[in-house]
């Protein structure tokens, strides 16, 4: 493979991969409007985080409620032992439990 095509092989797939990282952000965006709204449960989202919300902070999805500020969501976060910083699938089983419980 000269190095030409490998340039032009490493151009595509980052064009790809921005493309997947776009689709992934507009439905994060689409799934937090529905958390907003009220169409979207986070405990449903919890206990089974579609793709787009799989890689987002659960700090992101709580302010995404209404009703729910930085304050609340830190005391709640800190309340069942999670970092601030921690993904929706990285959850383990007990702080999901605890999380949904207090919400």
């Amino acid at each position: 493979m000269s190095p030409r095509n490998a340039e032009a092989g490493a151009g595509e797939q980052r064009i790809r991969s921005l493309a997947v990282a776009n689709q992934t952000r507009t439905a994060r965006a689409a799934l937090k409007n529905e958390l907003a709204t009220g169409r979207a449960q986070i405990e449903d989202v919890l206990t089974d985080p579609p793709p787009c919300a799989a890689t987002a902070k659960v700090s992101d999805l709580l302010l995404a409620i209404r009703g729910v500020g930085p304050k609340r969501a830190s005391r709640v976060l800190a309340r069942c032992q999670i970092p601030y910083a921690k993904r929706a699938a990285d959850l383990s089983e007990r702080q999901r439990v605890a999380l949904i419980a207090l919400l």
